[in-house]
């Protein structure tokens, strides 16, 4: 789709299923096609937060995913360190200089030995405007096999303010969509119930809201903070919310 096309598109959709494989396909047309998309809100000074909580979109492959997120790889990207300190568009020449001039750490480096060996050479990363110090967003852009950095860095030339924008947009988007953390995904009942928590009714009210015994309610508030995994209902209703999984507009 061209620039405008696109943007509409993206103001519009209402699923992070249909607006992931359409970015990843206009991705691809600028010679893309692989990208790794991630989102925390629990950032500290230490951590990124628990991993069940991160907002990942990718059509990476298994083993890249394996190897770079499950076993913890991510944590030691260059630049992944880039991003966090940083807002907009790098070239991952910068990497490539790091290591020529032997300031990669060994976990630095050993990032740098695994996408190698996956293909994952070229490409940029953009990095998003934080609005909380706990907030941070990514995306990880990888160009296709056998490009190079130098004719990477000529498309980006040429076409890196829409790309930009276009990944920028796509961000804003994902932030106002649905997004149900692996293994934390709410059951209608429990999210009805943390909605009438978070309209100010009691246990009693909402029971006769819902038709059920007070009893019942209370299960299904401890199931949606075990499943949210927090130890408070207050703490599930700010997950939630945060998480677009309550008062939302079924797409």
């Amino acid at each position: 789709m061209k620039l405008d096309a696109y943007l509409h598109f993206l103001s519009y959709v209402k699923s992070l299923e249909e607006l992931w494989d359409a970015h990843c396909r206009q991705m691809a047309g600028y010679g893309f096609d692989r990208l790794l998309y991630g989102f925390t809100r629990y950032k500290t000074e230490t951590s990124l937060g628990d991993p069940e909580d991160f907002t990942i979109l990718t059509n990476h492959g298994k083993d890249y995913l394996d190897g770079f997120l499950r076993d913890g790889l991510y944590f030691n990207a260059p630049m992944l360190k880039w991003a966090l300190e940083n807002e907009g568009a790098a070239s991952w020449q910068m990497t490539q200089d790091m290591l020529l001039d032997g300031t990669l750490s060994p976990q630095e480096r050993k990032v740098v030995e695994f996408n190698r060996s996956l293909g994952v050479v070229a490409g940029y990363t953009v990095s998003f405007n934080s609005v909380s110090f706990r907030s941070k967003g990514a995306i990880s852009l990888s160009a296709s096999g056998g490009q190079s950095q130098q004719e990477v860095d000529a498309i980006w030339a040429e076409h890196g303010d829409d790309i930009l924008l276009m990944n920028n947009v796509a961000h804003l988007k994902i932030l106002t969509l649905p997004y149900n953390a692996p293994n934390r995904a709410l059951t209608n009942r429990q999210r009805e119930a943390l909605e009438w928590v978070g309209d100010g009714k009691t246990t009693q009210d909402i029971a006769l809201l819902m038709g059920l015994t007070a009893a019942t309610v209370e299960k299904h508030l401890r199931l949606a903070r075990e499943s949210l995994s927090v130890e408070t209902t207050a703490q599930a209703v700010l997950k939630a919310s945060l998480q677009n999984q309550m008062f939302k507009i079924e797409a």
